[in-house]
């Protein structure tokens, strides 16, 4: 494949960055591979895995002969990444980002932008519990959605140019404007995080007559509070920064919750079975 990048670098070399560097390596889309972080544990083992090629804590290092900037640190932590890294950023430089709010990233990045610099950006629906550039996979993209939502600042060369590297990881991608991707994954995504870690939390010291209910949890209990363990950084940053959309997606919860138990209060064996079989043809239709 035709090289799209020299350089790109990636701020956080997890496994969103860490993923998105290895397939860019393997289909040759790129030439060198820089990794800013803040650890150096994590940094050498993505340079030991192959990830990066490069491995530096000083932004200003990061950004020099940057064609394509990556940020894919906590959402909150990316304006002030793009900062440090600015004055030493190529004037052409394109920068994305992989976070799951859009409407904030953008607000806050574009006007740190040099008057040639373009935004592009991008929200990769993948991912694991897990974090780090150990847990970075090649094929963690494939099959899945990665939402492009172009804004003010994104030129069509830019965006032609991200589209086709995320193109390269197998993923189905598509476009769509801030202000409903925030909405659609308030209620997609984020409603899932937060109902299962609220599940977990209320679960942790829950005793009946001195014996810890969470001891006779079985493979349901497991799979509603898997995405619990993933990091509470990442998600205090997309409740903080989606809140609007998320406060609007907990009310149409509460709503069918309050009806759930409205029907159980009566015994209304009809009423259930309607909540039941809906949340059966959602689990069913999910592809």
């Amino acid at each position: 494949m035709t090289v799209l990048f020299k350089q790109m670098t990636i701020c956080g070399v997890g496994l969103i960055g860490g993923s998105l560097a290895l397939v860019a390596r393997r289909a040759g889309l790129v030439e060198k591979i820089v990794g800013l972080g803040r650890g150096a544990q994590n940094l050498e083992l993505a340079r030991e895995r192959g990830i990066i090629d490069h491995a530096t804590r000083d932004p200003l290092e990061a950004a020099r002969g940057a064609n394509l900037v990556v940020l894919a640190t906590p959402i909150r932590a990316m304006p002030a990444t793009l900062i440090a890294m600015k004055p030493a950023l190529p004037p052409d430089t394109i920068v994305t980002d992989v976070g799951s709010v859009k409407q904030w990233v953008i607000a806050q990045l574009e006007p740190e932008l040099g008057p040639q610099m373009a935004l592009v950006a991008a929200h990769p629906i993948a991912g694991k519990e897990l974090t780090g550039a150990g847990a970075a996979d090649a094929t963690l993209f494939a099959g899945q959605r990665v939402i492009i939502t172009p804004s003010a600042r994104s030129t069509p060369a830019a965006l032609g140019q991200v589209e086709a590297l995320w193109q390269a990881t197998g993923a189905r991608v598509s476009r769509m404007t801030p202000e409903l991707h925030d909405r659609v994954l308030a209620r997609a995504s984020h409603l899932p995080q937060i109902v299962a870690s609220v599940l977990a939390a209320a679960l942790d010291d829950a005793l009946v007559d001195g014996t810890r209910a969470v001891d006779y949890g079985a493979g349901g209990l497991r799979d509603t509070t898997r995405i619990a363990a993933s990091s509470p950084e990442m998600w205090i940053d997309v409740c903080l920064t989606n809140r609007a959309a998320i406060i609007e997606a907990l009310a149409g919860f509460r709503g069918i919750l309050e009806e759930f138990a409205a029907c159980l209060e009566g015994s209304d064996v009809d009423g259930l079975k309607r909540v039941f079989e809906r949340g059966r043809a959602m689990r069913k239709g999910l592809s």
